[in-house]
């Protein structure tokens, strides 16, 4: 569904992101780890547009062909099918539960000009809208001001709203950041139902998480991809151990790294 070939992002003399070479296949969970600056999020930012590649090519398949996304806009990168989440809830604070998700909705139709009008008048949006609310359990929220919300709620929030438009693939960045321990089976549960049919790629730093719902899991290091396999195989690597697991076990009770 994506991949990237020589991926390269340069900021002055650093190297963000060294020639990664990436593919997420078609209903694949992906997990990409890393210590802190290994390159995930400017990663992410290359492929979804909000950064130029230095060196590099980005590519979505669509309708069974590939498509040159390398220099896209983040407008144009969503409307070909690759819709992202952020680390930082990003969300209309002042709006509805039900309007933050119906706008962005309404952004991947034809009526994405107008913008804030009475929902009303876009029928087909306000049901997308309640369809994913549902979908996020959030439906029994739907006319709460989002500023409302908990934190887990405006994470729950946030991959609705990635979800309007119907992406074919789905970036999560750090979609448990902040969020209690009460909430945090909530989202699992809500990221593995979203992986059942979109190709979703994930930055996770809460290994027990990762090791549990992920297909594969790819690992940045200085910029570079040091693993890229199965999550047992990549737990037992000895450079992902000296790079970022250290003495990683499974516990019950959620170790991060």
């Amino acid at each position: 569904m994506l991949r990237a070939t020589d991926l390269t992002k340069r900021f002055g003399g650093l190297v963000a992101v060294d020639h990664v070479d990436f593919e997420l296949g078609d209903g694949e969970l992906c997990s990409l780890i890393g210590p802190n600056g290994a390159g995930k999020t400017t990663f992410f930012n290359l492929l979804t547009g909000a950064l130029e590649p230095s060196n590099g090519r980005i590519e979505l398949r669509s309708d069974g062909e590939w498509r040159d996304l390398t220099g896209a806009s983040p407008a144009a990168t969503a409307q070909h099918g690759l819709h992202r989440s952020y680390q930082i809830t990003n969300v209309f604070p002042e709006r509805t539960v039900l309007e933050n998700v119906r706008v962005a909705a309404q952004a991947h139709g034809p009526n994405s000009w107008r913008g804030w009008r009475n929902a009303a008048g876009f029928d087909e949006h306000v049901a997308e809208a309640h369809r994913i609310l549902e979908r996020v359990s959030l439906d029994n929220q739907a006319h709460v001001v989002a500023s409302a919300l908990s934190h887990g709620e405006k994470r729950q929030l946030e991959v609705g709203i990635a979800l309007a438009g119907d992406p074919d693939v789905l970036l999560l960045d750090e979609p448990n950041a902040g969020v209690s321990s009460e909430s945090v089976d909530r989202i699992i549960d809500l990221i593995a139902d979203v992986a059942t049919d979109h190709a979703v790629l994930l930055v996770e730093h809460n290994m027990d998480i990762v090791m549990n719902v992920s297909d594969r899991i790819v690992v940045l290091n200085q910029g570079a991809v040091i693993a890229d396999d199965d999550p047992e195989s990549v737990r037992n690597d000895p450079d992902v151990q000296r790079a970022y697991l250290g003495g990683y076990e499974s516990d019950d009770g959620g170790v991060d790294a």
